[in-house]
């Protein structure tokens, strides 16, 4: 192994505290977060059970902690009431405070209104003419 990831290598949790392994090479029956949730799964309150590390050089470790998998619970399923505030809270995304319509996209926090709003159109007239 490299000296990079020889520094990532301690699968008895000696030098990091937990099981650590180099990036991409956690065992079978380890998952991180996002596999979990690719596979309908959460951790369930289960600790964490170890780590992978991929050293970066300017900045400190990239760090990605490991689940078991036997001990993973399913995903709680969605009930209307949850569907219906998550919708709420979209609209609430999509219309503008000053015109106070539906802009059909999330309205830019930059912004702060929609794009019609934040950016009118100059009448004919109010345009200095060029003679």
């Amino acid at each position: 192994m490299s000296g990079a990831y020889g520094k990532c290598f301690d699968p008895t949790g000696a030098r990091h505290g937990i099981p650590t392994f180099p990036w991409r090479c956690a065992p079978d029956g380890y998952a991180t977060f996002r596999q979990l949730r690719a596979r309908g799964l959460r951790p369930g309150g289960q600790p964490v059970a170890g780590q992978v590390l991929r050293p970066r050089y300017r900045r400190g470790p990239l760090v990605a902690y490991l689940y078991r998998l036997d001990c993973a619970k399913p995903v709680r399923p969605m009930t209307p009431a949850k569907w219906a505030a998550l919708a709420k809270a979209n609209t609430a995304r999509r219309t503008c405070p000053q015109c106070r319509t539906d802009a059909g996209y999330v309205i830019p926090a930059s912004l702060g209104t929609c794009v019609t709003c934040a950016y009118p159109d100059p009448s004919p007239c109010d345009s200095p003419r060029s003679s």
